[in-house]
């Protein structure tokens, strides 16, 4: 098969995919589903940028999809004025001492030689700004959080569309991504990958315990939306105009109060798949343009030097080619996609969980989305987003489906079928590993795989 008819048949496959769990299930759930593909291939893009263009072996994906959803709430919640007004002042002090502290420091750094007169002024200037930092920071946050801990016990956040926090998510994750950049990029790849799981786990145990920056563990629900709420859309004149229109075959059968409480049902349906393709169009014009521009910067100059970076940064660097400062480049480039995909499943989520937020879902699943899918090559971490989030939520009840089947035959009380359905949650493990395995061992390349790129003349 030619590489032109590869994608073309991969994604007409997973289009009919959709279609079977829409008539079968029901479109609700194949909208559902294709949500959170969307958005698990704008993380995954995130993870190709780091491995398929310059082999970062990042871990830490975790960390900016959560710094990514703390966005959507910091830009979206309206502020509590009660908790500013007990803590804010003091927390803005806290702040202050902390930059005057780190300006310090560095200035310290920059304009004294390395020496024992260096080691004693900093050390007095390190201890006088953390506890005065200390001081003013936990004054601060024990005043917070005694404001309303039941409702609020946190600031809240500025009270802005939940959209422009797509952007604010995206610059969270890439200020971080340069935090720890210039202090991991460094380092060899197997400690790089240890150093960012560290890092992403470090994060997630700050919004758990902080609850004065979002709850915490008590989470933050009811985020507004930037599509019509269902409950809208069933008391809107056009809508149910709309509806009545769309389904005068099926209403034209019923008469009276039964005509009615059809129209209802179907509007109550339809509220539901409105929304969830209103969700669809922003994710998946999110997609596009990420999807675009990840290509375009691929196919172009700076894309072949990451090429050439990732497969000798040796070479690369006697061309004169500044291999950390182009992975540092790289590096906050995915995280940034990272992060504006985090924000984007706490939006759909309609609420911040950081407990929700673990290695499995979040690293594992994503890196092999990209490994199925073909590492390095855009297309493959679009599709391979798409096939192992299908699979994840399908296996369960595909499972379900095929051990009710194949021990039809035993009565309901026999003890193997019994432990055969209770099992069947672990089907979406089992079916992950049989794909990753199958796929490594006919196309290790993924399905997708990276394409040579032909020099133009």
């Amino acid at each position: 098969m030619t590489n032109s008819l590869r994608p073309v048949l991969a994604f007409s496959i997973m289009a009919i995919l959709f279609l079977l769990v829409g008539f079968m299930q029901s479109w609700s759930v194949a909208l559902a589903i294709f949500n959170l593909c969307l958005i698990s291939s704008i993380m995954t893009l995130g993870v190709n940028i780091q491995w398929g263009y310059a082999g970062l072996f990042n871990v830490g994906t975790m960390g900016f999809a959560a710094l990514g959803g703390l966005a959507a709430v910091l830009v979206s919640k309206d502020p509590v004025p009660e908790a500013w007004s007990a803590g804010g002042l003091n927390l803005l002090f806290a702040v202050l001492v902390a930059i005057a502290a780190v300006s310090a420091i560095v200035l310290i750094f920059r304009r004294m030689s390395k020496g024992p007169g260096r080691a004693l002024v900093l050390s007095p200037v390190i201890i006088i700004g953390y506890f005065l930092f200390r001081y003013f920071f936990d004054m601060a946050t024990q005043d917070i959080e005694a404001v309303n801990p039941a409702v609020t016990g946190y600031l809240g956040g500025l009270g802005l569309p939940i959209i422009l926090s797509w952007v604010v998510g995206g610059a969270f994750a890439a200020g971080a991504a340069w935090l720890i950049g210039k202090v991991v990029l460094g380092l060899r790849s197997d400690y790089l990958a240890i150093a960012t799981l560290g890092i992403a786990e470090i994060t997630i145990a700050i919004m758990k315990n902080e609850d004065w920056l979002a709850r915490g563990v008590k989470n933050v629900a009811g985020l507004p939306r930037p599509v019509p709420y269902e409950v809208d859309l069933q008391e809107a004149d056009w809508f149910i105009s709309l509806i009545e229109t769309l389904h005068s075959g099926t209403l034209s059968a019923f008469t009276g109060d039964d005509r009615v409480a059809q129209l209802a049902t179907l509007v109550m349906q339809s509220s539901s798949i409105f929304v969830k393709l209103c969700y669809s169009g922003l994710f998946l014009a999110v997609l596009l343009i990420i999807l675009t521009m990840s290509i375009k910067a691929l196919n172009s100059p700076w894309g072949r030097m990451m090429r050439a970076i990732r497969d000798n940064e040796t070479a690369a660097s006697a061309m004169g080619k500044n291999v950390t400062k182009r992975h540092l480049q790289v590096f906050i480039i995915g995280s940034a996609v990272v992060g504006i995909a985090g924000t984007m499943l706490t939006t759909l989520d309609g609420q911040l969980t950081p407990g929700s937020y673990n290695p499995l879902r979040f690293t594992f699943l994503i890196w092999v989305m990209v490994i199925v899918g073909g590492s390095g090559n855009n297309l493959g971490s679009v599709l391979g987003g798409f096939l192992i989030w299908f699979v994840w939520i399908e296996a369960e009840p595909v499972g379900v489906w095929l051990i009710e089947v194949s021990t039809t035959w035993m009565v309901e009380s026999n003890p193997v079928r019994l432990h055969l359905m209770e099992s069947a949650q672990h089907m979406r493990l089992f079916t992950m590993g049989l794909v990753l395995l199958l796929v490594m061992r006919f196309n290790p390349g993924g399905i997708l795989p990276e394409g040579i790129q032909k020099e133009r003349r």
